[in-house]
Protein backbone atom coordinates (compact mmCIF):
# COMPACT_ATOMS: atom_id res chain seq x y z
CA UNK A 1 0.00 0.00 0.00
CA UNK A 2 0.54 3.83 -0.54
CA UNK A 3 0.50 5.93 2.01
CA UNK A 4 0.71 9.24 0.42
CA UNK A 5 0.37 10.22 -3.71
CA UNK A 6 3.26 11.84 -5.38
CA UNK A 7 1.81 15.03 -6.29
CA UNK A 8 3.08 17.63 -4.10
CA UNK A 9 -0.87 19.30 -3.69
CA UNK A 10 -2.27 16.10 -3.23
CA UNK A 11 0.09 15.20 -0.74
CA UNK A 12 -0.64 18.65 1.43
CA UNK A 13 -4.35 17.82 1.32
CA UNK A 14 -4.05 14.07 2.02
CA UNK A 15 -1.75 15.29 5.18
CA UNK A 16 -4.22 18.27 6.66
CA UNK A 17 -7.11 15.36 6.36
CA UNK A 18 -5.30 13.12 8.44
CA UNK A 19 -4.42 15.15 10.65
CA UNK A 20 -7.93 16.83 10.72
CA UNK A 21 -9.67 13.51 11.28
CA UNK A 22 -7.02 12.70 14.22
CA UNK A 23 -7.74 16.17 15.79
CA UNK A 24 -11.78 15.35 15.10
CA UNK A 25 -11.22 11.99 16.94
CA UNK A 26 -9.16 12.94 19.78
CA UNK A 27 -11.39 16.25 20.21
CA UNK A 28 -14.82 13.50 20.57
CA UNK A 29 -12.64 10.89 22.72
CA UNK A 30 -11.68 14.10 24.97
CA UNK A 31 -15.23 14.85 25.40
CA UNK A 32 -16.27 11.70 26.24
CA UNK A 33 -13.94 11.45 28.66
CA UNK A 34 -15.26 15.10 30.04
CA UNK A 35 -18.72 14.15 30.02
CA UNK A 36 -17.61 10.70 32.29
CA UNK A 37 -16.38 12.84 34.72
CA UNK A 38 -18.88 14.94 35.14
CA UNK A 39 -21.79 12.99 35.29
CA UNK A 40 -20.27 10.70 38.29
CA UNK A 41 -19.63 13.72 40.43
CA UNK A 42 -23.58 13.44 40.31
CA UNK A 43 -22.42 9.67 42.60
CA UNK A 44 -20.74 11.71 45.38
CA UNK A 45 -24.25 12.34 47.24
CA UNK A 46 -24.45 8.66 46.92
CA UNK A 47 -21.35 8.27 48.10
CA UNK A 48 -21.46 10.21 51.19
CA UNK A 49 -25.19 8.58 51.98
CA UNK A 50 -23.04 5.12 51.94
CA UNK A 51 -20.44 6.21 54.14
CA UNK A 52 -22.81 7.99 56.57
CA UNK A 53 -25.07 4.63 57.08
CA UNK A 54 -22.35 2.83 57.30
CA UNK A 55 -20.68 4.64 60.23
CA UNK A 56 -24.12 4.89 61.75
CA UNK A 57 -24.61 1.32 61.51
CA UNK A 58 -21.29 0.32 63.15
CA UNK A 59 -21.87 2.97 66.14
CA UNK A 60 -25.14 1.42 66.89
CA UNK A 61 -24.26 -1.79 66.36
CA UNK A 62 -20.96 -1.00 68.57
CA UNK A 63 -23.50 0.51 71.45
CA UNK A 64 -25.79 -1.91 71.70
CA UNK A 65 -23.28 -4.60 71.84
CA UNK A 66 -22.82 -2.80 75.06
CA UNK A 67 -25.86 -2.38 75.96
CA UNK A 68 -26.61 -6.03 75.57
CA UNK A 69 -24.31 -6.81 78.51
CA UNK A 70 -26.71 -5.17 81.12
CA UNK A 71 -28.38 -7.74 83.03
CA UNK A 72 -31.62 -9.23 82.74
CA UNK A 73 -33.12 -5.99 80.38
CA UNK A 74 -29.75 -6.01 78.18
CA UNK A 75 -31.49 -8.16 75.68
CA UNK A 76 -34.33 -5.83 75.11
CA UNK A 77 -32.64 -2.40 75.32
CA UNK A 78 -30.38 -3.91 72.17
CA UNK A 79 -33.49 -4.47 70.10
CA UNK A 80 -33.62 -0.84 69.18
CA UNK A 81 -30.30 -0.20 68.49
CA UNK A 82 -30.03 -3.52 66.45
CA UNK A 83 -33.43 -2.15 64.52
CA UNK A 84 -31.78 1.41 64.11
CA UNK A 85 -28.47 -0.04 62.78
CA UNK A 86 -30.33 -2.24 60.19
CA UNK A 87 -32.33 0.87 58.59
CA UNK A 88 -28.92 3.29 58.15
CA UNK A 89 -27.30 -0.49 56.79
CA UNK A 90 -30.31 0.49 54.22
CA UNK A 91 -29.77 4.10 53.95
CA UNK A 92 -25.92 2.63 53.22
CA UNK A 93 -26.69 -0.13 50.48
CA UNK A 94 -29.09 2.80 48.97
CA UNK A 95 -26.10 5.52 48.41
CA UNK A 96 -24.22 2.69 46.92
CA UNK A 97 -26.93 1.83 44.60
CA UNK A 98 -27.27 5.15 43.48
CA UNK A 99 -23.48 5.27 43.13
CA UNK A 100 -23.75 2.06 40.62
CA UNK A 101 -26.77 4.02 38.85
CA UNK A 102 -24.53 6.88 38.22
CA UNK A 103 -21.25 5.55 36.76
CA UNK A 104 -23.97 3.05 34.36
CA UNK A 105 -25.23 6.70 33.02
CA UNK A 106 -21.70 8.28 32.95
CA UNK A 107 -20.33 5.11 30.69
CA UNK A 108 -23.39 5.32 28.72
CA UNK A 109 -23.30 8.73 28.31
CA UNK A 110 -19.57 8.88 27.41
CA UNK A 111 -20.27 6.20 24.94
CA UNK A 112 -23.24 7.76 23.09
CA UNK A 113 -20.87 11.01 22.80
CA UNK A 114 -17.86 9.60 20.81
CA UNK A 115 -19.97 6.62 19.13
CA UNK A 116 -21.16 8.49 16.18
CA UNK A 117 -17.75 10.60 15.65
CA UNK A 118 -16.11 7.72 15.86
CA UNK A 119 -18.53 5.34 13.28
CA UNK A 120 -18.10 8.67 10.95
CA UNK A 121 -14.39 8.11 10.68
CA UNK A 122 -14.78 4.10 11.13
CA UNK A 123 -17.19 3.86 8.43
CA UNK A 124 -16.73 6.78 6.17
CA UNK A 125 -13.60 8.22 5.97
CA UNK A 126 -11.16 4.85 6.90
CA UNK A 127 -12.92 3.07 3.88
CA UNK A 128 -12.12 5.35 1.60
CA UNK A 129 -8.41 6.40 2.71
CA UNK A 130 -7.56 2.56 2.66
CA UNK A 131 -9.16 2.13 -1.05
CA UNK A 132 -7.10 4.82 -2.13
CA UNK A 133 -4.39 3.69 -0.75
CA UNK A 134 -4.70 0.22 -1.98
CA UNK A 135 -4.74 1.36 -5.75
CA UNK A 136 -2.83 4.07 -5.24
CA UNK A 137 0.11 0.91 -4.10
CA UNK A 138 -1.01 -1.12 -6.91
CA UNK A 139 -0.92 1.04 -9.43
CA UNK A 140 2.70 2.10 -8.24
CA UNK A 141 3.82 -1.38 -8.74
CA UNK A 142 2.11 -1.67 -12.44
CA UNK A 143 2.98 1.45 -13.36
CA UNK A 144 6.87 0.34 -13.36
CA UNK A 145 6.15 -3.35 -15.40
CA UNK A 146 6.77 -3.24 -19.35
CA UNK A 147 2.79 -3.64 -19.69
CA UNK A 148 1.68 -1.56 -16.67
CA UNK A 149 1.09 1.43 -19.05
CA UNK A 150 -1.45 -0.74 -21.13
CA UNK A 151 -3.32 -2.21 -17.92
CA UNK A 152 -3.14 1.36 -16.44
CA UNK A 153 -4.67 3.07 -20.07
CA UNK A 154 -7.37 0.28 -20.28
CA UNK A 155 -8.45 1.11 -16.23
CA UNK A 156 -8.97 4.34 -17.46
CA UNK A 157 -10.84 3.84 -20.16
CA UNK A 158 -13.22 1.69 -17.69
CA UNK A 159 -13.00 3.84 -14.42
CA UNK A 160 -12.61 7.29 -15.65
CA UNK A 161 -15.19 9.97 -16.22
CA UNK A 162 -16.22 10.50 -19.82
CA UNK A 163 -15.48 13.74 -19.90
CA UNK A 164 -12.11 13.65 -18.84
CA UNK A 165 -11.42 10.78 -21.40
CA UNK A 166 -13.12 13.25 -24.09
CA UNK A 167 -10.35 16.18 -23.51
CA UNK A 168 -7.65 13.89 -24.75
CA UNK A 169 -9.43 14.01 -28.23
CA UNK A 170 -12.47 12.21 -29.86
CA UNK A 171 -10.66 9.34 -30.86
CA UNK A 172 -8.61 8.07 -28.05
CA UNK A 173 -11.02 4.70 -27.63
CA UNK A 174 -10.03 3.97 -30.95
CA UNK A 175 -6.53 5.31 -30.80
CA UNK A 176 -5.80 3.17 -27.91
CA UNK A 177 -7.33 0.19 -29.63
CA UNK A 178 -4.75 0.49 -32.43
CA UNK A 179 -1.93 0.64 -30.29
CA UNK A 180 -0.88 4.43 -30.35
CA UNK A 181 1.41 4.97 -28.05
CA UNK A 182 0.72 8.50 -27.02
CA UNK A 183 -3.07 7.67 -26.72
CA UNK A 184 -2.06 4.72 -24.15
CA UNK A 185 0.47 7.02 -22.26
CA UNK A 186 -2.06 10.06 -21.97
CA UNK A 187 -4.70 7.34 -20.88
CA UNK A 188 -2.16 5.87 -18.08
CA UNK A 189 -0.86 9.41 -17.53
CA UNK A 190 -4.68 10.57 -17.03
CA UNK A 191 -5.06 7.40 -14.26
CA UNK A 192 -1.88 7.91 -12.10
CA UNK A 193 -3.32 11.62 -12.17
CA UNK A 194 -6.30 10.94 -10.58
CA UNK A 195 -4.93 8.86 -7.83
CA UNK A 196 -2.09 11.78 -7.47
CA UNK A 197 0.72 10.07 -8.61
CA UNK A 198 3.17 10.54 -11.40
CA UNK A 199 3.79 8.73 -14.84
CA UNK A 200 6.34 6.41 -14.82
CA UNK A 201 10.18 7.48 -16.39
CA UNK A 202 10.67 6.07 -19.48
Amino acid sequence: MKWYADRPGVVVRQIVTDLLVAAWVYAWIRAGFWVHSTVEKLGVPGAKLEGAGISIADNLADVGGKVGRVPVVGDQLTRPFSGAADAARTLADAGRQQQELVGTLATVLAFAVVALPLALVLLGWLPLRLRWMRRAGLASRVRQQPAGRDLLALRALAGQPLDRLVRLGPDIAQSWRDGDAEAVDALAALELRSLGLRPARR
